[in-house]
């Protein structure tokens, strides 16, 4: 009885293969097919882990968090400048994975959710590695020096350069009495300090490099609470103030070698005591 059944199927399938109505499909279509969503697939992944990478690099080497330090005050200038452009580029990325899992054959096999768990694992474990690794210095050094693969990056890591409202990172460049004038990435901007303790006041240097939170009043921006950042950091806001601000030649004419411990950097030896002039 089975094989009378089969018998039938084949029959009709080789009828509707002869009149026409049902064309073969070469097997080159079939192994071009599953190349293209093999490569589609490990690309978006690749992608999906960069973006993580570079989200976690602007987190660590920005403004952002810090901003975290000053409580509820802090919390509407974290808002503003939240790297939201990476994330959403790395959510997209992250359901694009997910769909062309999808619709491998691969995905048929094996319970989705545990596949999509997998995929999570891999992303977060190698955006940390690669972290880790330093891959996002080299994009923004890259981005800094005008190459290609830094100019297509470069959008998402400056986009924390932008006019604030609520607080940002800057370089004192001049002191008054209850003013000082800060270079911040998007240009000089002068800050009122009178609603600040005035012993703080007293205590804030040219050249230091400060954070704070407050409001935007007109042309200039009343700080609530600052604090100043000694050392490096935050290196990216630091580079987009020196992009901004270049560093005029050294007084003899010859090239500009800063001395790496310096901010802002001086012409030196790098060995900072007596080093630099």
């Amino acid at each position: 009885m089975e094989n009378s059944e089969e018998k039938k199927i084949e029959q009709k399938v080789m009828t509707e293969i002869k009149s026409g109505r049902v064309k073969l499909r070469s097997k080159f279509v079939f192994l071009a097919e599953k190349l293209g969503i093999g490569s589609a697939f490990v690309l978006s992944a690749l992608f999906a882990v960069l973006f993580l990478a570079l989200t976690f690099f602007y987190l660590k080497s920005s403004d952002n968090l810090r901003y975290l330090s000053f409580g509820s005050r802090g919390f509407f200038a974290f808002l503003e400048s939240f790297p939201y452009f990476l994330v959403v580029v790395f959510i997209v990325l992250i359901i694009l994975t997910g769909l062309i899992l999808k619709k491998s054959g691969f995905a048929y096999q094996k319970p989705f959710g545990r596949l999509a768990l997998v995929l999570a694992g891999f992303i977060i474990v190698f955006g940390g590695l690669l972290t880790w690794a330093g891959i996002g210095e080299r994009i923004e050094r890259h981005s800094l020096e005008r190459r290609p693969i830094g100019n297509f990056f470069r959008p998402f890591l400056q986009q924390g350069f932008g006019e604030r409202n609520n607080g940002f990172a800057g370089r004192v460049i001049k002191v008054e009495e209850e003013n000082i004038l800060l270079q911040a990435p998007w240009g000089e901007v002068k800050v009122n300090l009178s609603k600040l303790e005035k012993l703080l006041v007293e205590e804030i240097k040219v050249d230091d490099f400060v954070l704070m939170v407050g409001e935007k009043n007109g042309d200039s921006f009343e700080a609530h609470f600052l604090r100043v950042i000694t050392g490096k950091e935050p290196p990216l806001m630091r580079h987009g103030i020196e992009q901004r601000f270049p560093l005029p030649p050294a007084p003899n004419g010859e090239n500009f070698e800063p001395c790496p411990n310096c901010f802002p950097p001086r012409q030196g030896t790098g060995t900072c005591p007596g080093g630099c002039q």
